[in-house]
């Protein structure tokens, strides 16, 4: 079978049992926690936990009888030691749902905590691909920001600190419950945050548009959490797109409009439900070794590397690109495809300048001396580099990075 063809016709989605969308709807949170919980933790950062909106929430669902523990020190990047540190104080206290409020951290914190507190676990047994043995704890979902997906994604990823590198729980048993999306709770997002998250968004939802498509056998279905792009992961990259043509940019030039963050959520949303099967591909595998290097920002590595990975895809991806075009509303089918593949392309490059993201790898602080470990590094994020639609071997990630390096926007060997 042809691997970037879906011959087969395939359409697989994991999802949450229940997603409540729009602006205001956090306040539904209090009935849906009565839903699973008597006694609730709640994982978060410590500025959202002294924001107005948090203590509303926790005021609202202690009203309905429920207790409530709070964890309030998950931090970016999600360290080993925070999971450990809920097992300790919380691993005894009859704790029965866990909601997670914040960012992509807060929100696989939870994730990883639902399924480590009642199996009594190591988080490092749940390493890789369908390793948790059973059902945890009902996990809700509440992200604050417009950009990771993982309100919805069925993977938490760790930072292991004696291992000196990020590593995924992927598990259907992770999909959480409940999530909540409130597009009012990103009002008051940083600049820089938004910018990061929305860079993130759009590196979902252009490398699962445009990934490999597997043709999976019932075992591979059975046993690996990313199966290649297929006809309903498309459904969402190519709404997600269409929306992110446009809000991204105005968020940035106006970061109170409200309707342009619903859009970005919205966005955000469909990329996290189009990568729970498709999944995330060379920028991303290339990112985390530079993240750990750096200490950028997962979004910023991941944008900084899109425009470069794109142009080394483009090759095996010529229709796909086109398509894309066509969904940012810059080509037109009466173009030749390799023109239209070009104009998508190069608006990709043109939001994520707008929206400020660094567009090249020298603005990370990367130095070339450093581009050989990264590239052995990103070789071995194997769940990541086998969906990326052109082989990656150590040469094509130097050339990436050199590229990304030099920031040259000239295209790869289109023959």
């Amino acid at each position: 079978m042809n691997v970037n063809t879906n011959e087969l016709g395939l359409g697989l989605l994991r999802q949450p049992k229940q997603v409540l969308f729009g602006p205001g709807q956090r306040r539904q949170l209090p009935k849906i926690v009565r839903e699973v919980a008597t006694h609730l933790l709640i994982t978060t950062d410590a500025r959202m936990a002294t924001t107005q909106e948090f203590i509303e929430i926790v005021e609202a669902v202690t009203a309905e009888g429920i207790r409530v523990s709070i964890y309030s020190d998950a931090e970016p990047d999600l360290p080993r030691e925070n999971i450990l540190a809920v097992v300790e104080r919380f691993g005894d206290s009859g704790v029965d749902a866990v909601l997670g409020i914040g960012g992509g951290s807060c929100l696989d914190l939870a994730k990883v905590s639902a399924v480590v507190l009642p199996h009594r676990a190591e988080v490092r047994d749940y390493y890789g691909e369908f390793q948790v043995p059973r059902p945890g704890l009902p996990v809700i979902t509440v992200p604050t920001t417009g950009g990771t997906g993982a309100e919805v994604t069925c993977i938490a990823v760790v930072f292991d600190g004696d291992r000196g590198m990020k590593i995924g729980v992927a598990s259907p048993f992770l999909e959480p419950y409940a999530a909540v999306i409130d597009p009012e709770l990103t009002l008051s997002c940083p600049p820089g945050l938004t910018a990061a998250t929305g860079a993130d968004a759009l590196s979902h939802l252009v490398e699962s548009f445009t990934d490999r498509a597997k043709n999976p056998d019932p075992e591979e279905l059975r046993t690996k959490l990313y199966v290649g792009k297929n006809v309903l992961t498309d459904v969402f990259a190519s709404h997600g797109l269409s929306l992110l043509a446009t809000s991204l940019e105005r968020v940035a030039a106006d970061p109170g409009d409200l309707q342009a963050r619903s859009d970005t959520m919205l966005a955000a949303f469909c990329a996290g439900m189009a990568i729970n099967t498709a999944g995330t591909a060379a920028a991303h595998a290339i990112q985390s070794p530079i993240g750990a290097l750096t200490h950028t920002a997962h979004g910023f590595g991941v944008g900084a590397l899109l425009p470069y990975v794109m142009r080394f895809n483009l090759p095996q991806r010529v229709a796909v690109f086109a398509e894309l075009g066509r969904i940012l509303g810059v080509a037109t089918a009466d173009q030749s495809e390799l023109d239209q593949a070009h104009l998508a392309i190069e608006r990709i490059d043109a939001i994520l300048a707008a929206i400020g993201t660094p567009t090249d790898l020298k603005a990370l602080g990367l130095t070339p001396d450093q581009f050989d470990f990264v590239a052995d590094q990103a070789l071995l994020a194997t769940r990541l580099t086998a969906n990326n639609p052109r082989e990656l071997d150590k040469a094509a990630i130097l050339e990436i990075l050199r590229r990304g390096y030099d920031a040259d926007h000239s295209w790869w060997d289109e023959t």
